[in-house]
């Protein structure tokens, strides 16, 4: 059948088949549609619950999230953050945002997250965070990470957007590090259109980024701010459709993995010039997208056989450009060969809970011949 009759297929799409019909309602029918109501301190139980912490504090995107940590920790001018080059821009930008300066990272190989090898050397006396992304959802080598930040005295801020519900040697990612930051944006492993939190153990933290979330204003005593904070709030109606996810994170964990074994299934005959991803022994993979790389056997350029997947239907997206190669962080320090190797050739393909298994296939047939031509 010629594709052009086939119905396209998104490289994302939210799953909303529990309670979140339900719950938004409510928020309508009660008026509480703002950041007050009973939905934002139970969504941000479910999160904490799930990624067995002790808190959880919801804002209104990933990003905000990452800002308020770090702002809440203390970061500021004068200081570093080693942040991996291979993420999306957020997380530098967020760094960026409290005057402190991201030190960039390579990637290693196989997984494409952060070279824990690689960290000692970019500590100076002005480090003092950490930032590993668990990129596209598979979790980061923590223990090397932790250990080093232990010697050296640094906080480690762990970006876990992608990454909800992946485990690093069986303990959720978002109990690694001195907090951990989710966004729920449209496309993430659960969405609130968008949003983010952050959870942590920590009281006195969860206590400084509730103040600096509500524009500094002293708990006690109403429109008064004894400091500079941000309007960094979740709306109730985001948080109920937040918590009408959670209450099914593993349904939608489910659905992602098993269109991961379809993919791996149907990409199995093409392993000698289409590399799938891996999912390391110590690691639950929370499959956010399915991220391939092109071999080098492959003639067309990354971008070409996405054009050629677009006209046939099918919606991909590329591997992040690594931060150092954008305009504002040019004067990074390099080389980061890895990284700009990955993202020349990475493709993310079509990973959501809509997709059938006659789906998958159409995609993995279609991405083996335009590469394969």
């Amino acid at each position: 059948m010629d594709d052009r009759t086939l119905p396209p297929i998104a490289v994302a799409a939210p799953v909303l088949d529990g309670n979140e019909r339900q719950y938004v309602l409510e928020c309508l029918d009660t008026t509480w549609i703002s950041s007050g109501g009973r939905f934002i301190p139970l969504f941000e139980q479910a999160i904490a619950g799930a990624s067995q912490t002790r808190f959880g504090v919801a804002t209104n995107n990933g990003t905000t999230a990452l800002h308020l940590a770090l702002a809440a920790m203390g970061i500021g001018a004068g200081d570093e953050v080693i942040v991996p080059t291979l993420t999306y821009i957020a997380s530098a930008n967020a760094v960026r945002y409290c005057g402190a300066t991201p030190v960039f990272v390579d990637c290693e190989a196989e997984c494409f997250n952060l070279d824990p090898a690689q960290l000692e050397a970019k500590v100076t006396p002005r480090t003092k965070a950490i930032m590993p992304v668990h990129l596209y959802g598979h979790p980061v080598d923590m223990d090397p990470v932790l250990d080093l930040a232990r010697r050296r005295g640094l906080k480690v801020i762990v970006d876990a957007a992608e990454a909800l519900g992946a485990l690093y040697r069986g303990r959720p990612v978002g109990a690694l590090g001195d907090c951990a930051t989710f966004s729920f944006f449209g496309n993430k492993v659960i969405t609130t259109g968008e949003g983010g939190m952050v959870v942590t153990d920590d009281e006195a933290l969860d206590k400084r980024m509730r103040f600096l979330r509500g524009q500094g204003m002293d708990p006690g005593r109403r429109y008064w701010h004894p400091e500079i904070g941000f309007n960094y709030r979740m709306t109730n109606v985001a948080a109920a459709i937040g918590l009408g996810q959670a209450e099914r994170l593993d349904h939608h964990l489910e659905a992602r993995r098993r269109i991961a074994s379809w993919y791996a299934e149907a990409l199995a005959p093409a392993s000698n010039f289409i590399i799938r991803p891996i999912e390391k022994p110590w690691a639950r993979h929370a499959y956010w997208m399915y991220t391939v790389t092109l071999g080098d056997a492959v003639r067309r350029s990354r971008d070409e056989i996405m054009k050629m997947m677009a006209a046939r239907g099918i919606e991909t997206r590329p591997v992040f450009y690594p931060v150092h190669q954008m305009p504002p962080y040019s004067d990074a320090v390099g080389p980061f060969p890895v990284a700009d190797r990955v993202s020349a050739k990475g493709i993310n393909l079509p990973t959501h809970g809509l997709l059938t298994r006659s789906d998958v296939e159409r995609v993995a047939a279609t991405l083996i011949e335009c590469a394969r031509d």
